[in-house]
Order: structure tokens, then sequence, then C-alpha cells
């Protein structure tokens, strides 16, 4: 079934035209690239492994070279549940950062892969080991970003041991491989639109608010943070911005301004439905930005198998916000990234 899939998504890439349609992949949660060299390097949740693709086209990369560079040894604390790998290229060195546990949710703590080798498909990556603040609490959804020279990580954790609402947290880094200092909330879940997640499991709390899947953005002097908010079991599940006033440390909570409205939510006249958990490129020119998500195609299909990776361009408006636009319907013809 996936080799069928996978041939009907080949015909809708057309150097010819040099247009694309979404998705990018039949499945595939928590897309992320990285650019470097005239190559794309991407990777997305596999779940017991990690996985990574190389291509001159994100448009195109369901014909890109891939490979497994990553499978955990059976039972340690990181051998199951591998989420949202992020690949890094950081003073020389590739990085891969990802969350993972040993069965149980609970668990679940951030892991880091290094590879010295000049391609990232070459060579062996090492793991590294657990990468944490002092608390040591469950984290997921690890983003490494540089800021005034200055290397920081950002990631969706929880408050205390219990399940029951995810946080942003930051952290300056000592370098690629571990944090220094203390964690900082700088978001906690409270409007409406990043609370819908009832459970009716038994052996969770009857709520989870979420934010979860934090994206570092520059544009210009501007830093901002995207998250995805709400249960990614729910249709519900969106994107919201925070924006640092670019005044005080990033440390500083209150130095953290978080929009009052979501800036990328489902469509049902579209047929997408939770999209969620993004990252972002530049085409290969520079000039144009893009945004990578994954989503559904049908209401109620939940966090599994259906979650297929999307991308698209965006703008920004005057106050130097992004502006994501409406999620783009399924088959519908896109440009593909300038300078391809």
């Amino acid at each position: 079934m996936f080799l069928i899939a996978s041939l009907l998504f080949c015909a809708v890439y057309s150097q010819s035209t040099r247009t694309f349609t979404n998705p990018i992949l039949p499945s595939g949660a928590d897309p992320f690239s990285f650019y470097k060299d005239g190559y794309y390097y991407y990777t997305h949740t596999l779940g017991n492994r990690i996985g990574l693709w190389k291509t001159k086209s994100i448009a195109d990369l369901s014909n890109a070279t891939h490979k497994t560079v990553y499978t955990p040894p059976p039972g340690t604390m990181w051998s199951k549940s591998l989420w949202a790998p992020e690949i890094h290229f950081i003073n020389g060195r590739w990085y891969i950062y990802y969350a993972a546990d040993n069965g149980v949710n609970e668990n679940h703590r951030m892991y880091v892969l290094e590879n010295k080798n000049a391609d990232p498909m070459q060579g062996g990556w090492e793991w590294k080991g657990k990468i944490a603040d002092s608390s040591d609490k469950w984290a997921i959804d690890g983003n490494v970003f540089e800021y005034k020279k200055q290397l920081y990580m950002v990631w969706s954790g929880w408050e205390g041991d219990v399940n029951g609402q995810q946080n942003i947290y930051i952290a300056r880094m000592k370098d690629p491989l571990s944090i220094s200092g203390e964690r900082v909330c700088i978001s906690r879940p409270f409007y409406d639109w990043e609370t819908h997640g009832r459970l009716t499991d038994a052996n969770n709390p009857p709520q989870v608010n979420v934010n979860k899947g934090p994206q570092a953005l520059m544009h210009g002097d501007k830093l901002h943070i995207v998250f995805s908010a709400s249960g990614c079991w729910t249709d519900h599940y969106s994107l919201g911005l925070l924006t640092f006033n670019g005044k005080e440390d990033l440390l500083d909570s209150t130095a953290w301004k978080k929009k009052p409205a979501p800036i990328f939510t489902q469509s049902p006249g579209n047929a997408v439905f939770a999209p969620g958990h993004n990252s972002f490129f530049k085409s290969p020119d520079g000039k144009q930005d893009w945004i990578l998500y994954h989503a559904n195609d049908q209401p109620g299909q939940g966090c599994g198998r259906h979650r297929s990776p999307r991308a698209q361009p965006f703008s920004w408006n005057e106050a130097g916000e992004p502006v994501l636009g409406e999620p783009v319907k399924t088959g519908v013809a896109l440009a593909i990234p300038a300078g391809n």
C-alpha cells in the first residue's frame, strides 16, 4: 500500500512545469529540514529509528536519497518512541536532537547524536547522551537556535512529574551537547484555542492543555517562536506565535508576548485538519520563506499515520510577523521553491 501511494505521489512533482502538490510524502509527522551547500537534509518522526533524506528540492522529496542513520539499542531509556528529530549543523559538525523513552511516556527526555562527517549521510552518527536542564523533567520537541552568537534550546515540557499540561521552556546552551543554567517557562496554554484535548483514558488526567513543537523564526531583528497548541489528537491542533521584545534577556519570561489568536489553523473548506508541528526553510535562492508542517486530510484522524508533511510559502506583515495564510488544499499546484 505504501509503495502504491509513493508511486502516485511521484507524479505530482513536475520539473517541466516547475510545480508540485501537497502532501510532499504520503505520511510523516513533525517535518524538519536544514539547508547546506545546495542540499536539504530532511527528517520526520519514525518512532523506532531516525531517518534522513537528502534532496536539492523539498518539493521533490519523494525521489530523495534516504537512509536510516540511527537505530537505538534495545533496553535503554531512549529505545522507544523517538519523536520529532531535528538536524542542525553547528560549529562544523552535524547534530540530531530528538526525544525518546523506554516505552513509558513519563520517561520522555531529549537526546543528541553527532556526526563529524561533512556529509551527514556519510560516516557514523554517535550517540552523545541526554540533553537536559538541571530539573530533568519530562521534555520533547527540542529546537536549537542561535541568537546574538549564543545558542539556546526551546522545548515542550511538564512543570512537574505528572501529565496534564505542556509548557514551552527555554534555556541557554553551554555547547551543542549541553544546557547551562535553569529552564525558563515562556508560554503556558491558557487561551481557548490552546486547551482543546479532553481525554477519556482513565490513566490520564481529564484535560491535557498543550503547547509544543516550538520553532525559532528570525525576521530582520525580530525573534519569534512559532508553536503548536491543543492536543494533536484533535482537529483544533494549530499554530501560535510568541514574539521576543528585543530589549531584555531571552530568559526573562516577561520579555515574550503571545499573540491572542492562532496564526495557522484547520481549513475544513480545503480539507486540511489539525495542521501543526512545523518548521521553516528558505528557498534555494534565499528569497522565499516556506513553512513545513504536518496535517490530516479528514477530520478525526488524530495523531497517527494519517499525518503527512506539506510545504507552502508565506509572507510577513508590517509588524514583522509571519503571515502563514490558510493551509493549501491537497492536489493544488504550487510553484516549486525559487532557485531550484
